[in-house]
């Protein structure tokens, strides 16, 4: 039998190994990724939680059918990331930037679950003092079992004592194995950690939290496959200039991914936001150029943003493209269709692009609103307040229809909007819905040349 090599590199990005250093990875193809590790001795790798029992084949139809359980914590957008709440025995990572708020995001979800379960909050980053006096400024006044602890085994011990429903872990990045040669937060230290947690969640039934900490790009730190071990991921994101927050699920196995959640970052800690709509929109009276809201979806939920636009003159050779919020190769895209197929022209001008309040959009339906905005903006022309716009522009043109307009409808229709422009296609797809839009004005259309000649409408007198 091959003796193990005592040094091994891992990818810190897809987890790929290799016993030599390599400036680029074989798995991922990215550069200067590879970081060196020693593995735990072979005869120290089994689970720390005491032996394992041995694994049984049995057929699917005789495992027993059993309803799903989950644990709401009552905090209604954490759990609406969930899928509902929390399932037991699943791990869920939390992760952000420094100061984002997830360590009191998780401590008040604690608090709200110790009132019906039995909660066991393990803080490697902080002392229990400062645990407390956290917990003070949050006005938390329920009661659940703390630790101050950094090492696992230490961890394991105390978790088999107090038998928790739910085990937070803030953060996996503190915690080591001792009988591993490499510091805390380390490649092999996050792995291996992570996979006794993991573990001991499946075999006990326990639903485990974890905090972990992001790299400079915004990725988790440690290796990627650290995402693939866990059931569930949630970045918490925003500007730490801004008080709002917003929880996203990038991964969920018991749930819909990419479902968000809006948070406040308040003096008594993260407060919901019961109606986001309101948060992203300006609230101006006058609608000035380049400004145009649209009705974006984050997983089951219609979300109206707006998104602003300035197109000015510029003194350099090469005009600049600023965009913050939204893809800036989808803004060139949008603006290389306008010059095409619209009759507009760029050519030296500056453009910048802000979607407002922070909030970043991923899909296409943004396109024609995002046309309006350039649009309005380079002829110095408002667009009517009242509107909203979805649609996706194609390369030739076309305005292709988009998904779940009816809960687009609804979202613009409870804020009071008075007009929407639509794909034609979307609005042969509702005609049987119609009269319940009847306060709104439908318009729709089928290429950008149309769509620009009915939207740039004053505000009616």
């Amino acid at each position: 039998m091959a003796k193990k090599p005592a040094t091994l590199f891992c990818c810190n990005n897809c987890g790929y190994e290799t016993q030599k250093w390599l400036g680029r990875c074989p798995g991922c193809n990215e550069w200067n990724t590879m970081a060196e590790f020693k593995p735990a001795p072979v005869n120290k790798r089994k689970s720390l939680m005491g032996q394992e029992s041995r694994a049984e084949a049995v057929s699917l139809k005789s495992v027993p059918a059993v309803n799903e359980e989950r644990m709401a914590s009552g905090i209604g957008e954490f759990d609406r990331v969930l899928g509902g709440g929390t399932v037991s025995g699943s791990v869920v990572l939390l992760g952000g930037d420094p100061g984002i708020g997830k360590s009191t995001l998780l401590l008040q979800v604690a608090a709200k679950l110790a009132g019906a379960r039995n909660v066991f909050y393990a803080s490697g980053e902080e002392s229990l003092r400062q645990l407390k006096m956290r917990a003070d400024r949050l006005l938390i006044t329920e009661d659940f079992t703390t630790a101050a602890v950094t090492e696992l085994e230490a961890l394991l011990e105390l978790t088999a004592r107090q038998k928790p429903d739910i085990l937070v872990v803030d953060s996996v990045q503190s915690i080591y194995r001792a009988d591993l040669d490499s510091v805390p937060g380390s490649v092999s230290q996050v792995r291996e950690v992570t996979g006794e947690l993991v573990r001991m969640a499946k075999e006990h039934n326990i639903a485990v939290f974890l905090v972990g900490h992001v790299t400079k790009e915004g990725v988790m730190a440690g290796p990627r496959l650290l995402e693939h071990m866990v059931d569930t991921v949630l970045y918490l994101e925003g500007d730490r200039y801004h008080s709002f927050r917003i929880l996203r699920g990038v991964k969920n196995r018991f749930g819909s991914t990419n479902e968000i959640g809006v948070f406040m970052m308040e003096a008594e800690g993260m407060v919901e936001v019961a109606n986001p709509s309101h948060l992203f929109i300006s609230h101006q009276r006058e609608q000035s150029p380049g400004a145009m809201i649209t009705a974006s979806m984050e997983g089951t939920r219609p979300l109206l943003v707006e998104i602003q636009s300035l197109v000015a003159p510029t003194a350099y050779p090469t005009p600049r493209r600023t965009t913050a919020g939204i893809d800036s190769n989808r803004v060139a895209l949008v603006m290389a269709v306008l010059e095409k197929h619209a009759g507009t022209s760029f050519f030296g001008l500056d453009t910048f692009v802000n979607v407002v309040g922070g909030v970043r959009l991923y899909e296409t339906a943004a396109d024609l609103a995002l046309a309006y905005s350039l649009t309005s903006s380079l002829r110095g022309v408002s667009l009517n307040s009242e509107t909203v716009a979805v649609g996706e522009v194609g390369l030739t043109g076309e305005i292709r229809p988009v998904s779940r307009i009816s809960q687009r409808l609804n979202e613009a229709l409870k804020l009071g909007f008075k007009r929407f422009v639509l794909p034609q296609a979307n609005l042969d797809e509702i005609k049987k819905e119609a009269p319940k839009y009847k306060k709104m004005q439908l318009v729709g259309v089928d290429n950008i040349k149309e769509a620009i000649g009915i939207g740039l409408l004053q505000k009616d007198k």
